[in-house]
């Protein structure tokens, strides 16, 4: 309310990562799901860390007047206002620049929540971080409670999580620098990347596929630290005429909807023949 505009965060499907879960209570953001609200057409949306259109953003009742975000995306020509960065690490770092330009100081709320988007988009400043995003951590720095800030980054996961850790140890397929996981009996999607971020640690590995089930959809989560390659474009490529993908050059997501008979086995063929074509491409 700080510049006399009521506004309110809005989310929508299922808050997954329990550090997401706790930082939320412990900073006491006010978040709620959409459900939660009467939207009228009246609304104005602003979008924030996605575009719409993609298959991760509910289209919500109200109009959309604004798009901030750091994937390659397109956007709709009724939208007002479009800020895409693909070059930033992090929507936290746009966020940021927002305040600066406002000559406004983040609360240590604000400052706290933008510190941990930053370091979790770049994983901890070693994917994909600019001068922009470590100016945005400066800027960030004196203001957020760094105790919270380190706690969250720190506990990533939980013990029940730990099985997926098992499988994926036990099925993995490895190929010349590349891994391919399918996961038959699901996983939360959020966790399908920490899943690829600890088998890219793998010195022998490069580029990570993984697969996971969840009822009749299968998430897709890339991960890649080879320079001449783009998970983005992998994965749209991979899965065009199957499902909807995209993201960045070291990481990409993605689903295929409606699948009642996965073919994993295909699936790896495609992307062992795939990946290779696709070097140096952008």
């Amino acid at each position: 309310m700080q510049l006399n505009i009521q506004s309110e965060i809005l989310y929508d499907g299922e808050l997954q990562r329990d550090s997401l879960i706790r930082m939320i209570s412990t900073l006491n953001i006010p978040v709620y799901h959409w459900k939660h609200y009467n939207l009228t057409e009246n609304d104005r949306i602003i979008i924030v860390d996605g575009c719409k259109g993609n298959s991760n953003v509910e289209d919500l009742t109200g109009r959309e007047i604004a798009v901030i975000d750091h994937h390659k995306s397109r956007t709709t020509d009724d939208v007002c206002l479009t800020d895409i960065r693909p070059e930033y690490g992090s929507c936290s770092t746009i966020i940021t620049e927002y305040y600066r330009e406002l000559n406004l100081t983040p609360s240590r709320t604000a400052a706290s929540a933008l510190l941990i988007g930053l370091a979790r988009d770049t994983d901890l400043y070693t994917r994909g971080v600019t001068e922009m995003d470590l100016a945005a951590f400066h800027q960030l720095f004196g203001y957020a409670d760094q105790a919270i800030v380190n706690d969250i980054l720190r506990n990533n996961i939980q013990l029940s999580d730990l099985q997926y850790f098992h499988t994926i140890t036990e099925e993995i397929k490895y190929n010349k620098g590349i891994v391919f996981c399918y996961l038959p009996e699901g996983c939360p999607q959020n966790l399908l990347g920490i899943l690829g971020d600890f088998v890219l640690s793998l010195n022998e590995v490069h580029f990570v596929c993984l697969f996971a089930r969840n009822n009749e959809t299968v998430n897709i989560s890339f991960r890649n630290n080879w320079p001449n390659y783009s998970a983005s474009l992998i994965m749209k490529k991979f899965i065009a005429g199957m499902g909807r993908g995209g993201g960045h050059k070291e990481m990409a997501g993605g689903q295929i909807e409606n699948t009642i008979n996965p073919d994993p086995e295909a699936w790896h063929k495609r992307l062992l023949q795939l990946i290779p074509e696709l070097k140096n491409q952008e």
